[in-house]
Protein backbone atom coordinates (compact mmCIF):
# COMPACT_ATOMS: atom_id res chain seq x y z
CA UNK A 1 0.00 0.00 0.00
CA UNK A 2 0.93 3.50 -0.44
CA UNK A 3 3.02 5.07 2.45
CA UNK A 4 3.91 1.18 4.08
CA UNK A 5 7.24 -0.07 4.02
CA UNK A 6 6.46 -3.24 2.77
CA UNK A 7 7.94 -3.79 -0.31
CA UNK A 8 10.56 -0.73 -0.09
CA UNK A 9 13.89 -1.42 -1.07
CA UNK A 10 15.87 -3.27 2.46
CA UNK A 11 18.99 -1.21 1.24
CA UNK A 12 17.81 1.82 -0.31
CA UNK A 13 18.46 5.08 1.49
CA UNK A 14 15.09 6.70 1.31
CA UNK A 15 16.29 10.13 3.24
CA UNK A 16 19.35 10.43 0.32
CA UNK A 17 16.76 10.44 -1.69
CA UNK A 18 14.46 12.60 -0.77
CA UNK A 19 17.23 15.19 0.13
CA UNK A 20 18.59 15.00 -3.64
CA UNK A 21 14.59 15.99 -5.17
CA UNK A 22 14.44 18.75 -1.92
CA UNK A 23 17.90 20.29 -3.06
CA UNK A 24 16.43 20.01 -6.69
CA UNK A 25 13.44 22.30 -5.75
CA UNK A 26 16.65 24.98 -4.47
CA UNK A 27 19.17 24.36 -6.80
CA UNK A 28 17.53 23.67 -9.73
CA UNK A 29 16.56 20.55 -11.52
CA UNK A 30 19.12 17.50 -12.17
CA UNK A 31 19.55 15.23 -14.72
CA UNK A 32 18.22 12.02 -12.79
CA UNK A 33 18.35 11.00 -9.53
CA UNK A 34 21.49 8.73 -9.14
CA UNK A 35 21.26 4.53 -9.83
CA UNK A 36 21.50 3.92 -5.80
CA UNK A 37 18.46 6.41 -4.56
CA UNK A 38 16.10 4.84 -8.10
CA UNK A 39 12.99 3.30 -6.62
CA UNK A 40 12.46 0.40 -7.43
CA UNK A 41 9.18 -0.12 -6.11
CA UNK A 42 5.81 1.85 -5.45
CA UNK A 43 6.59 1.58 -1.77
CA UNK A 44 9.82 3.14 -2.18
CA UNK A 45 8.71 6.03 -4.17
CA UNK A 46 5.42 6.41 -1.92
CA UNK A 47 8.59 6.49 1.46
CA UNK A 48 10.30 9.27 -0.88
CA UNK A 49 7.10 11.37 -1.30
CA UNK A 50 6.63 10.63 2.15
CA UNK A 51 9.87 12.10 3.73
CA UNK A 52 9.66 14.75 1.03
CA UNK A 53 6.36 15.94 2.15
CA UNK A 54 7.82 16.47 5.76
CA UNK A 55 10.06 18.65 4.95
CA UNK A 56 8.26 20.99 2.69
CA UNK A 57 5.62 21.54 5.83
CA UNK A 58 1.53 21.06 6.10
CA UNK A 59 -0.18 18.95 3.61
CA UNK A 60 -3.10 21.08 1.85
CA UNK A 61 -4.48 18.05 -0.26
CA UNK A 62 -4.21 15.32 -2.55
CA UNK A 63 -3.52 14.37 -6.25
CA UNK A 64 -4.78 11.35 -7.10
CA UNK A 65 -5.50 9.51 -10.69
CA UNK A 66 -5.45 6.71 -13.17
CA UNK A 67 -4.97 5.94 -16.65
CA UNK A 68 -8.48 4.58 -17.16
CA UNK A 69 -11.41 3.77 -15.22
CA UNK A 70 -10.08 -0.05 -14.42
CA UNK A 71 -6.45 1.07 -14.12
CA UNK A 72 -5.06 1.20 -10.38
CA UNK A 73 -4.86 4.82 -8.83
CA UNK A 74 -1.55 6.50 -7.27
CA UNK A 75 -1.14 9.74 -5.49
CA UNK A 76 0.68 12.25 -3.93
CA UNK A 77 0.17 15.07 -1.30
CA UNK A 78 0.52 18.41 -2.27
CA UNK A 79 2.20 20.89 0.28
CA UNK A 80 0.00 23.58 1.80
CA UNK A 81 2.32 26.18 0.58
CA UNK A 82 2.15 25.28 -3.47
CA UNK A 83 -1.86 25.69 -3.41
CA UNK A 84 -3.61 28.80 -4.51
CA UNK A 85 -7.04 30.82 -5.38
CA UNK A 86 -8.19 32.01 -8.78
CA UNK A 87 -6.96 34.67 -10.15
CA UNK A 88 -3.35 33.65 -9.22
CA UNK A 89 -0.27 34.69 -10.38
CA UNK A 90 3.52 32.83 -9.92
CA UNK A 91 6.81 33.58 -10.28
CA UNK A 92 8.22 32.89 -13.26
CA UNK A 93 11.49 31.75 -12.88
CA UNK A 94 10.35 29.17 -10.59
CA UNK A 95 8.24 27.08 -13.11
CA UNK A 96 10.78 26.39 -16.28
CA UNK A 97 8.69 23.50 -17.74
CA UNK A 98 5.21 24.92 -16.61
CA UNK A 99 3.20 22.02 -17.66
CA UNK A 100 -0.31 22.77 -17.34
CA UNK A 101 -3.31 20.57 -16.22
CA UNK A 102 -6.80 21.33 -16.29
CA UNK A 103 -8.65 19.25 -13.75
CA UNK A 104 -11.30 19.08 -11.55
CA UNK A 105 -11.02 19.45 -7.54
CA UNK A 106 -12.94 18.26 -4.42
CA UNK A 107 -12.90 20.17 -0.86
CA UNK A 108 -13.59 17.92 2.38
CA UNK A 109 -16.07 19.15 4.54
CA UNK A 110 -14.98 16.74 6.74
CA UNK A 111 -11.93 13.93 8.15
CA UNK A 112 -12.01 10.82 6.80
CA UNK A 113 -9.39 8.67 9.17
CA UNK A 114 -8.52 5.38 8.47
CA UNK A 115 -11.37 2.92 9.45
CA UNK A 116 -11.37 -1.42 9.44
CA UNK A 117 -14.39 -0.62 7.02
CA UNK A 118 -13.65 1.10 3.75
CA UNK A 119 -15.37 3.95 2.66
CA UNK A 120 -17.45 3.83 -0.02
CA UNK A 121 -18.99 6.70 -2.78
CA UNK A 122 -21.71 7.81 -0.63
CA UNK A 123 -19.42 8.37 2.50
CA UNK A 124 -17.06 10.75 0.11
CA UNK A 125 -20.13 12.41 -1.60
CA UNK A 126 -21.24 13.09 2.09
CA UNK A 127 -18.03 14.39 3.24
CA UNK A 128 -17.36 17.09 0.25
CA UNK A 129 -17.56 20.38 1.19
CA UNK A 130 -17.65 21.50 -2.51
CA UNK A 131 -16.25 21.04 -6.32
CA UNK A 132 -14.04 23.22 -7.93
CA UNK A 133 -12.35 24.00 -11.29
CA UNK A 134 -8.48 23.77 -11.08
CA UNK A 135 -5.72 24.12 -12.81
CA UNK A 136 -2.15 22.28 -11.46
CA UNK A 137 1.40 22.95 -13.12
CA UNK A 138 3.28 19.97 -13.20
CA UNK A 139 7.40 20.83 -12.50
CA UNK A 140 9.99 18.15 -12.52
CA UNK A 141 12.78 18.26 -10.19
CA UNK A 142 14.81 16.63 -13.51
CA UNK A 143 16.09 18.34 -16.31
CA UNK A 144 14.51 16.42 -18.74
CA UNK A 145 11.88 14.07 -17.51
CA UNK A 146 11.00 12.66 -20.68
CA UNK A 147 13.55 10.27 -19.80
CA UNK A 148 13.27 9.76 -16.28
CA UNK A 149 11.55 6.21 -15.13
CA UNK A 150 7.80 6.49 -13.86
CA UNK A 151 9.00 5.67 -10.16
CA UNK A 152 11.21 8.23 -9.58
CA UNK A 153 8.26 10.67 -11.06
CA UNK A 154 6.02 9.05 -8.35
CA UNK A 155 8.73 10.06 -5.87
CA UNK A 156 8.51 13.47 -7.02
CA UNK A 157 5.13 13.91 -5.99
CA UNK A 158 4.26 13.22 -9.60
CA UNK A 159 6.07 16.55 -11.11
CA UNK A 160 3.45 18.67 -8.44
CA UNK A 161 4.56 22.07 -8.53
CA UNK A 162 1.33 24.48 -7.80
CA UNK A 163 -2.26 24.41 -7.86
CA UNK A 164 -4.67 27.19 -8.69
CA UNK A 165 -8.15 26.18 -7.30
CA UNK A 166 -11.35 27.97 -8.80
CA UNK A 167 -14.85 29.08 -7.67
CA UNK A 168 -17.11 26.45 -6.35
CA UNK A 169 -19.35 24.62 -9.26
CA UNK A 170 -22.62 24.94 -8.08
CA UNK A 171 -24.73 22.03 -8.14
CA UNK A 172 -21.98 20.02 -8.51
CA UNK A 173 -23.67 16.11 -7.78
CA UNK A 174 -26.48 16.56 -11.00
CA UNK A 175 -23.54 16.99 -13.10
CA UNK A 176 -22.85 14.22 -15.36
CA UNK A 177 -18.88 14.97 -15.77
CA UNK A 178 -18.72 12.14 -18.32
CA UNK A 179 -19.90 14.23 -20.75
CA UNK A 180 -18.97 17.45 -19.79
CA UNK A 181 -16.26 19.20 -21.56
CA UNK A 182 -13.41 20.81 -20.54
CA UNK A 183 -11.96 24.22 -22.61
CA UNK A 184 -8.23 24.77 -21.62
CA UNK A 185 -6.46 28.27 -23.45
CA UNK A 186 -2.82 28.87 -22.92
CA UNK A 187 -1.75 31.94 -24.40
CA UNK A 188 -4.65 32.17 -26.64
CA UNK A 189 -4.09 28.59 -28.34
CA UNK A 190 -7.21 26.25 -27.45
CA UNK A 191 -7.52 23.33 -26.24
CA UNK A 192 -10.96 20.97 -25.34
CA UNK A 193 -11.65 17.56 -23.95
CA UNK A 194 -14.24 15.59 -22.62
CA UNK A 195 -14.31 13.65 -19.43
CA UNK A 196 -12.02 12.78 -17.19
CA UNK A 197 -9.80 9.40 -18.46
CA UNK A 198 -9.75 8.02 -15.16
CA UNK A 199 -13.33 7.79 -15.32
CA UNK A 200 -15.65 8.23 -11.98
CA UNK A 201 -13.94 10.60 -10.11
CA UNK A 202 -15.27 8.93 -6.60
CA UNK A 203 -13.31 5.99 -7.12
CA UNK A 204 -10.28 7.67 -6.95
CA UNK A 205 -11.52 9.87 -3.47
CA UNK A 206 -12.30 6.44 -2.03
CA UNK A 207 -9.33 4.76 -2.99
CA UNK A 208 -7.41 7.71 -1.81
CA UNK A 209 -9.38 7.37 1.74
CA UNK A 210 -9.01 3.79 2.10
CA UNK A 211 -5.65 3.18 0.71
CA UNK A 212 -3.24 6.01 -0.21
CA UNK A 213 -3.80 8.63 2.29
CA UNK A 214 -3.41 6.10 5.22
CA UNK A 215 -0.23 6.96 6.03
CA UNK A 216 -1.11 10.46 6.34
CA UNK A 217 -3.45 9.72 9.00
CA UNK A 218 -6.25 9.93 6.23
CA UNK A 219 -7.80 12.77 4.89
CA UNK A 220 -8.79 16.41 6.73
CA UNK A 221 -11.30 18.85 6.43
CA UNK A 222 -10.39 21.51 4.37
CA UNK A 223 -8.12 19.57 2.10
CA UNK A 224 -8.58 19.88 -1.44
CA UNK A 225 -8.57 16.48 -3.68
CA UNK A 226 -7.58 16.91 -7.04
CA UNK A 227 -8.68 14.18 -9.77
CA UNK A 228 -6.33 14.18 -13.05
CA UNK A 229 -6.02 15.76 -15.93
CA UNK A 230 -8.87 16.30 -18.54
CA UNK A 231 -6.71 17.67 -21.39
CA UNK A 232 -2.92 15.81 -19.93
CA UNK A 233 0.08 17.80 -19.48
CA UNK A 234 0.42 20.62 -22.23
CA UNK A 235 4.05 21.79 -21.86
CA UNK A 236 3.97 25.29 -22.24
CA UNK A 237 7.50 26.63 -20.67
CA UNK A 238 6.99 30.15 -22.63
CA UNK A 239 3.66 30.54 -21.03
CA UNK A 240 2.39 33.74 -19.60
CA UNK A 241 -1.24 32.75 -19.11
CA UNK A 242 -3.58 29.77 -18.68
CA UNK A 243 -7.48 29.76 -18.53
CA UNK A 244 -9.46 26.56 -17.67
CA UNK A 245 -13.20 26.78 -18.11
CA UNK A 246 -15.55 23.66 -17.30
CA UNK A 247 -19.31 23.15 -17.57
CA UNK A 248 -19.88 27.16 -17.57
CA UNK A 249 -18.79 27.67 -14.37
CA UNK A 250 -15.92 30.73 -13.65
CA UNK A 251 -12.91 30.78 -15.56
CA UNK A 252 -9.62 29.77 -13.57
CA UNK A 253 -6.85 32.42 -14.40
CA UNK A 254 -3.19 31.85 -14.05
CA UNK A 255 -0.15 34.23 -14.99
CA UNK A 256 3.02 33.52 -14.61
CA UNK A 257 5.25 37.03 -13.79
Amino acid sequence: MPGERNGAGAGMDHGAAAAYLLAARGDGPGLALPPALRPATEADAYEIQRLTTAALGPIGGWKVGAAGPDAPPNCAPLPAGGLHGSPATLPGAAFTTRDIESEIAFVLARDLPPRPVPYGAADIVAAIQSCHPGIEVLQSRFADPASVDPLSHLADLIRHGAYVLGAPIAGWQAIDFAAVEVTQSIDGVTLRRRGNPAGDMIRLVAWLANVGAVWAGGLRAGQIVTCGSWTGATASPAARRAEAMFYGAVPVVLEFA
